[in-house]
């Protein structure tokens, strides 16, 4: 019995031992494919064609030098485009008077946020039409048929962009940054800077939207107090007021066509300032 129990003992030592040779020969099998593929990805990639920017000042075409400086600017500027949209045209002001539109009503989250913003860039192409057009007559056309050169067509487009944002732009927004930069007085619109003009545009933006949400805000105001007076009056405190006054306000929007109303305020706030 003794002797039997020896050799069990004996087989499964060996069994265990026979089973740690093939993992680790697995392991090792593993690793070698693991590192076959590299070795084929990092030659594949060695080779791969690629797309590369190189500027040689000591080029014997300039022209070919010019054109890859300006094929950086053109990448430098694309990524930077989101911004300038939303900053430098009306987007900001549209934007935020329709989402504060959606909290005054009740309803956060109606209409969604993909329809707000893509309401706001149609009306934001809508505004800035004309100044693109301008930009278009008097700097990208002269441009292309190689009438003027490229700083000159650069000076062309801001200037329709300028006069846009100063007819936005309140003075006491503009003498701030100027005082801020330590610019010297201007006499004309054309001494300020663009860098002073810009944040002020912004800032100017963003008090004329809360300046019109809060308009918006007073009617929608005004039903859920009187809900709420009726509410109480009547012993439903457990009741909550904006539950009950949500469809009177719907109503009163439908009602007086909000949404023409809005959209119209929005775009003739561009035609006469702030």
């Amino acid at each position: 019995m003794i002797g039997n129990l020896v050799s069990n003992a004996s087989t499964t030592l060996n069994n265990k031992q026979t089973v740690h040779k093939h993992s680790r020969f697995l392991k090792i099998l593993t690793w070698a494919l693991i590192a076959f593929l590299l070795a084929i990805l990092l030659s594949g990639c060695a080779t791969a064609p690629g797309v590369s920017l190189t500027v040689d000042p000591k080029s014997q075409q300039p022209k070919e030098v010019t054109t890859g400086v300006q094929l950086l600017v053109l990448m430098t500027f694309l990524s930077l485009a989101p911004t300038v949209l939303i900053l430098a045209t009306s987007f900001t002001r549209i934007v935020i008077v329709l989402s504060m539109l959606r909290s005054a009503i009740g309803m956060p989250s109606i209409p969604p946020n993909q329809v707000v913003i893509g309401l706001s860039l149609l009306l934001t192409f809508f505004v800035m039409a004309p100044v693109y057009k301008q930009i278009d007559e008097t700097a990208i056309q002269p441009y292309i048929k190689e009438q003027i050169d490229q700083p000159t067509a650069i000076n062309q487009a801001q200037k329709p962009i300028r006069e846009f944002m100063f007819r936005q732009t309140r003075e006491k927004d503009l003498a701030l940054f100027l005082e801020l930069g330590n610019e010297p007085q201007p006499v004309t619109f054309d001494d300020i800077p663009t860098i002073a003009l810009f944040p002020a545009f912004v800032i100017s933006e963003l008090r004329t939207a809360f300046t019109m949400g809060f308009v918006l805000y007073i009617p929608f105001l005004v039903i859920d107090l009187v809900v709420s007076s009726i509410l109480l009056s009547m012993g439903m405190m457990m009741l909550p007021p904006s539950l009950v006054s949500l469809p009177f306000k719907l109503l009163l929007f439908v009602m007086v066509d909000g949404w023409y109303l809005i959209v119209r305020s929005l775009v003739l706030s561009f035609s006469g300032g702030s």
